[in-house]
């Protein structure tokens, strides 16, 4: 077998050397980029010390909504220092702009219009923001006189998880608890607009006085969102 020559093995040292080093530079910013990612997804507070602060309802609406067209109206919309609230289930919401997802195809009730736009003036995308859905303004409600506006940012608790969504729509005067297709995803719940969504419970938690600008600026939500949760835990 012929034998490297010394400098050739020296070549070969090095390189190994090398690439020893690379592989563990590497490695070492792949563990800070997964520790990062890691961090980001643990930002604000856990949806246990969200829930806990919602034990009881001081209730400010008027009367009370339905879940859906077939069930009585139990559902009361509650105040908090800083925040609305209510717990209800969660309806998929596909209005907005028109996808392969979300169309008329795939929602017997597709709307191709949100009652808030994006920064361009266009509906918004469901299967791609999450948003979610505020009654319209009724004898029951107006969420207007409480701080919520269209891109205000909204705690949705599902399952242990949450996520920091917009005020993307308005709905029914009588009925409560929806949201976008993309609010479903990202909760673990079924996106079918017309077979899907939870039960629940699922708990919206408005923060008044809030906004996200442009509106379709999901990081910013979740960052801002994540702050704001936490001033809310901070102050009830």
């Amino acid at each position: 077998m012929r034998r490297p020559s010394r400098f050739g093995a020296g070549l070969l040292v090095l390189g190994a050397i090398i690439a020893s080093t690379l592989t563990s530079t590497g490695a070492q910013a792949d563990v800070r980029a997964a520790a990062a990612q890691d961090v980001s997804a643990q930002a604000g507070p856990t949806a246990a010390a969200l829930l806990a602060k919602l034990t009881s309802c001081s209730q400010i609406s008027t009367g009370k909504y339905r879940s859906d067209e077939e069930t009585s109206a139990n559902i009361p919309v509650c105040g908090k220092t800083g925040a609305v609230w209510y717990k209800a289930d969660l309806d998929v919401d596909c209005d907005g702009k028109v996808t392969a997802k979300c169309n008329e195809d795939t929602d017997p009730w597709f709307q191709d219009d949100t009652a808030f736009h994006d920064s361009k003036g266009a509906p918004l995308q469901a299967d791609k923001l999450p948003y979610v859905v505020v009654p319209s303004p009724s004898g029951t409600w107006d969420y207007r006189k409480f701080g919520i506006s269209g891109g205000g940012i909204v705690a949705v608790i599902y399952n242990n998880k949450v996520e920091y969504a917009v005020v993307g729509d308005t709905g029914p005067t009588a009925i409560i608890g929806e949201a976008s297709y993309a609010t479903a995803v990202d909760l673990g719940i079924n996106p079918d607009p017309e077979n899907g969504g939870s039960d629940g419970p699922v708990h919206y938690i408005y923060f008044k006085n809030s906004k996200v600008s442009p509106i379709e600026d999901h990081a910013k939500a979740t960052s801002q969102g994540a702050a704001l949760a936490q001033t809310f835990i901070d102050q009830n």
